[in-house]
């Protein structure tokens, strides 16, 4: 296994809540992350089927492009009730273009991201189910860090919960107002940022790349 040395990094995403996160994560080891919206380098379609396939690619195309090492993460909602929908499709349910449907292809979707419209979409398809139906839920993150070399290395974490409704706050980002993980008495998007990175799905696979790799 590859050791990651301290020094420039490139994170693979787009969102800038995911970038925040992990710079956060990766402050207290000597890493200076860089994104890639300040290097203005692409976000290639997620076409993978898994959530380590998606955070490959992207990682694979980042290290390629920087000539830099890069990490990718790929991460989302699954609903117990609706079949661990809509997993890698998370992002994509929160396009705002009600026409087409939430497992749209890589190339069929566009425009902005509104997280209210996927949490309702949550919501309205756990209620046509009927009060019976399971609100459990979990987070999964997978990490790919790869070198321009083409070596990679993955990780993946995942923390457990309950679907709340109406969502909960005004911290986090994406599907954390109506999360409320296994156990808490808040939503993700309740807690402080500091109290969601010691039990999120992101920090349970940073702890399993630090100990591997830093």
């Amino acid at each position: 296994m590859r050791k990651l040395e301290a020094g420039r990094l490139v994170i693979a995403s787009h969102n800038q809540g995911k970038v925040r996160e992990i710079r956060e994560l990766l402050g207290p080891h000597g890493i200076d992350p860089v994104s890639a919206v300040e290097l203005d380098l692409p976000e290639p379609d997620e076409i993978g089927t898994t959530f380590i396939d998606n955070a490959d690619l992207k990682a694979r195309a980042a290290a390629d492009l920087s000539g830099l090492p890069a990490l990718a993460d790929d991460s989302g909602l699954s609903v117990e009730a609706l079949g661990d929908r809509p997993g890698i499709f998370s992002a994509r349910w929160a396009m705002a273009d009600p026409s087409l449907p939430p497992e749209a292809g890589p190339g069929e979707v566009s425009g902005d991201r509104d997280f209210n419209l996927a949490m309702k979409r949550v919501h309205d398809e756990l209620g046509a189910l009927g009060p019976e139906a399971s609100r459990n839920a979990h987070f999964v993150c997978a990490l790919a860090l790869c070198w321009p070399d083409g070596h990679c290395e993955w990780f993946e974490g995942r923390v457990d919960g309950t679907i709340v409704w109406p969502p909960r706050g005004g911290n986090g980002f994406g599907y954390d107002p109506i999360f409320l993980p296994a156990g808490g008495e808040q939503t993700f998007g309740e807690m402080d940022p500091a109290e969601k990175h010691a039990i999120s799905h992101r920090a349970d696979a940073f702890r399993k790349l630090v100990a591997a790799l830093l």
